[in-house]
């Protein structure tokens, strides 16, 4: 299994942007894909997940404000972020489920298979 985070980078506040987790072919037909953030001196964070059925879920701090989508044609999962803000900033990962496709509590230890992550950071 092979995820590749993209599409981060420098936003203003109130911007948005799109972050990509590609993933190796079919694993979208079986693994639920978790979205997590990690700013700066912090813990890492899990955000959003969504199934391999399409059922999206979000973390309760930011939900309103993201979208999580996938297109299993483009072995792709989308993270839409909205109105961004500079408790934001930090780096996103996504993750495979362990369990297989329905998504876990965000935790850490509920996903196996990260990527590199990419940076988002919002500043004016």
């Amino acid at each position: 299994v092979q995820l590749v985070e993209s599409g981060g980078g420098l936003v203003q506040p109130g911007g948005s942007l799109r972050l990509s987790c590609t993933a190796s072919a079919f694993v979208l037909d079986y693994y639920a894909i978790g979205w997590f953030r990690q700013a700066p001196g912090k813990e890492r964070e899990g955000v959003s997940c969504i199934s391999s059925d399409g059922a999206a879920y979000y973390d309760d701090s930011v939900k309103g404000r993201l979208t999580i989508f996938s297109d299993n044609a483009k072995n792709t999962v989308y993270l839409q972020i909205f109105n961004l803000e500079p408790e934001d900033t930090g780096v996103y990962y996504c993750a495979t489920a362990r369990e297989g496709g329905r998504c876990p509590v965000l935790a850490q230890y509920e996903y196996d298979y990260w990527g590199q992550g990419t940076q988002v950071t919002v500043s004016s």
